[in-house]
């Protein structure tokens, strides 16, 4: 399958690939009501269902072991994208089989090591502290031997940060940035924080928690909740809140146009309750993720992902950021790719 109607607007894929077949135009829905708003759907709108079905046979494709190239569609084979379910991402899968179901599963110390992780977003700097510390825990935490080990490693040229977020430094009074987020997380844990996210009734409640954190903001303070969420302390549904980040909103802007603004999470939570009806109208296959829906965290981040696919694929239609390239090229990890996720989901083998 390919995504793309106009293979014209590709010159800098041109001579990458061979041909591919176009995709039947297919009118998208004339106007769709959202948050009691009539909204007129851009080409961009159909394109995100493309997108979700096309990125989640390749998915699959490379879990059975299947020899690429995994797709016709030129942007997808020449680019990087996340998978459609956030859980299932190669970071995501790390923190979940190795750092939040391994070690003691008492909240507070499975609160301690997700935010550890999460604060450098790194598995290189994971292994570190684990290689040179031992396996991370709350109860034995001492500040000065974490961050010795940090400043080492950073003084060596060891990069200790994921790109994947701009992890901005919260003022905690030290001059290296490792420094103040190892005090963050110290912070959060003497607060009590883990205990009190536990005794929040809502996701809503448990989010504005995180955020009040320094350093933390809007986004990364709901990323930070979805993957303590996935531990057993917490039991909140992923389709009960949703935090547009930046890359989404301009993914919406880019699917309904301004009609949009100020209600992105009414936008987000269609997509994720009308999901059968636009597969079945475009006739898509869409299995989910060994049936689970996807969920609201993923129709956030896969307005993301089509935010950059539409950079290429419909370059004339605006979004909010005035971004026109894709910077990350597809580039396959030699590691076997894992499909484990939280137990509580039943999604499992053998469960």
């Amino acid at each position: 399958m390919t995504l793309l109607a106009q293979p014209s607007l590709l010159p800098e894929l041109a001579g990458l690939l061979e041909p591919v077949a176009v995709q039947p135009d297919i009118a998208p829905p004339p106007e769709i009501v959202i948050g009691g708003r009539r909204m007129r759907p851009s080409p961009v709108f159909d394109t995100y269902w493309r997108f979700a079905a096309e990125r989640q046979a390749i998915y699959y494709a490379r879990l059975d072991g299947e020899v690429g190239p995994w797709t016709s569609d030129p942007i997808l084979r020449v680019h990087r994208f996340t998978n459609c379910y956030r859980a299932a991402d190669r970071v995501s899968q790390y923190l979940i089989r190795e750092v939040t179901y391994a070690g003691p599963q008492d909240f507070a110390e499975v609160a301690f090591r997700t935010l550890l992780f999460k604060v450098f977003n790194r598995i290189g700097t994971w292994e570190l502290l684990q290689e040179q510390i031992g396996e991370p825990t709350w109860r034995t935490y001492r500040h000065d031997d974490y961050d010795r080990v940090l400043s080492e490693a950073f003084a060596a040229g060891r990069r200790l940060y994921s790109a994947a977020y701009v992890m901005a430094p919260p003022q905690l009074g030290a001059a290296r940035k490792h420094t103040n987020h190892l005090r963050l997380v110290e912070r959060i844990m003497r607060d009590g924080l883990p205990g009190r996210l536990q005794a929040s009734s809502t996701m809503a409640d448990a989010y504005t928690l995180l955020r009040d954190q320094p350093g933390l903001g809007d986004f990364l303070a709901f990323q930070f909740l979805i993957d303590l969420n996935y531990s057993d302390g917490l039991r909140f549904d992923e389709m009960d809140y949703v935090v547009p980040g930046p890359g989404a909103r301009d993914g919406i802007r880019k699917c309904f146009g301004r009609a949009a603004d100020g209600i992105e999470a009414d936008v987000i939570r269609y997509m994720a309750e009308h999901q059968d009806e636009h597969f079945a109208r475009l006739g898509l296959t869409f299995g989910g993720l060994r049936g689970r829906h996807l969920q609201l965290i993923d129709c956030q981040n896969l307005f993301c992902e089509v935010d950059k696919y539409a950079r290429v694929a419909h370059p004339g239609v605006a979004g909010i950021s005035g971004r026109t390239r894709i910077k990350q090229r597809f580039a396959p990890v030699p590691t076997a790719m894992t499909a484990w996720f939280p137990p509580k989901w039943g999604l499992n083998p053998a469960q």
